[in-house]
Formats: structure tokens, sequence, C-alpha cells
């Protein structure tokens, strides 16, 4: 059971720390809207910030701070309780959620920083461009990515373990 809290522990720090390291790097190094080609025509740095959600969702809401700042700490809090909920043997659903809460814990710390996101990954084919994103933003998706993936597999681990209980009940009843 401590092994799970660690395995948790270790992978949020971790994206934290890698989520606002990158953030503070592009912070210091380019000008706003400043961009670096990496890969010509499909992926570059480019320094924005987003003051909103995902696609820039309630951008100009004068409310925008406090209620981001509110549902990223009940986020984080949900995480923390569906986290607990899980078995030990869970361990993929572990790392999945800690991805998730360290994305949104990353993306939390910019909001009270400096009241908006640090953007900086973009992602494009020539002029049609997927909204830049960073690092937290990174870790939410591939968190939420292994949780579907989790579930799939616990699906069929819940199948099989009904499936082996109703053909022993079966043996069981024709003795």
């Amino acid at each position: 059971m401590k092994s799970r809290y660690t395995l948790f522990a270790a992978i949020s720090v971790c994206g934290i720390i890698i989520d606002q390291i990158t953030k503070i790097a592009i912070d210091r190094s380019m000008q706003l809207f400043d961009s670096i080609p990496i890969i010509e025509s499909f992926f570059h740095l480019t320094y924005v910030r987003n003051k909103g959600a995902a696609f820039s969702f309630l951008s100009h809401a004068s409310w925008r701070l406090p209620f981001f700042i509110t549902v990223s700490i009940v986020a984080a809090l949900v995480i923390l309780i569906a986290f607990r909920k899980l078995r030990d043997d869970q361990k993929l659903a572990h790392s999945a959620l800690a991805l998730i809460f360290s994305g949104a814990i990353g993306n939390l710390i910019d909001r009270i920083r400096l009241g908006e996101v640090i953007d900086f990954l973009d992602v494009h084919w020539y002029r049609h461009h997927w909204p830049a994103f960073n690092v937290a933003d990174s870790l939410i998706c591939v968190g939420v990515f292994l949780l579907a993936i989790d579930m799939v597999l616990e699906e069929k681990r819940l199948n099989l373990k009904t499936a082996f209980v109703s053909t022993k009940d079966t043996k069981d009843t024709k003795k």
C-alpha cells in the first residue's frame, strides 16, 4: 500500500517540476509570441499565454480566474479521493491519476502565480494550428488516455472473474 503512495508522489512531483521548469525556461528565454521552428511546418516552440482553459475557453470572462482556481482545486481533491479508492493492484490507474493530478497542479500554479497559463508547444500542419499547449496539458491527456485503457482492462478483468465464478458455480451444482 505504501508503494502506491510513493509512486503517486514521485510521478506527481516529477511532472510538476518538469512542467514548471519548461514554462520558466520559455518565459526567460523567449518574448511573448516568439516562435522557434523545431520541425518546419509541423512543430514549433511558440510562447503564448492562455487566460482561459482548453482552446481559450472563458478567456474573456471576468470571473474566470477564481473559477479556474476553484475547479483545479476541486479536481485535485477528487483525484486524490479516487486514488485512495483504487486497489493496490491497479498500478496503471495509480500512474494515470498521478499524471492528471500533476498536470492540474502545474496549471494551477500558473494561474495563481501569473493569472494565466504559459503555453508553448505548437503542433500544426502548415497553417492549420492546434491550440498551443504545455507539459501540464500533455500530462493530463496522457493520464486520461491511460485511465481509459485501465478502465477497459478492468472491465475485462471483471468479466473474466465473473466468468470464472459462474463456471465454478455451474460445476459445483452438477456435483
